[in-house]
């Protein structure tokens, strides 16, 4: 589900930012984009946070 969101969430800002709704930031959706679809968020390493089901052993 987090993939998802942040796939989603990347995908809603680039497209918004190419018709010029919210500006050039928006292509900071490049980021959510790639995280959720490479499936590593470097943030939530920096964070210790984890989004795995799977308890860690």
């Amino acid at each position: 589900m987090d993939r998802s969101v942040r796939v989603a969430v990347g995908v809603l800002l680039i497209g918004m930012a190419l018709p010029g709704v919210i500006g050039p930031w928006g292509y900071i959706g490049v980021i959510p984009l790639l995280t959720g679809a490479v499936g590593f968020c470097p943030l939530y390493r920096l964070l210790g946070v984890s989004s795995c089901p799977t308890p860690s052993r």
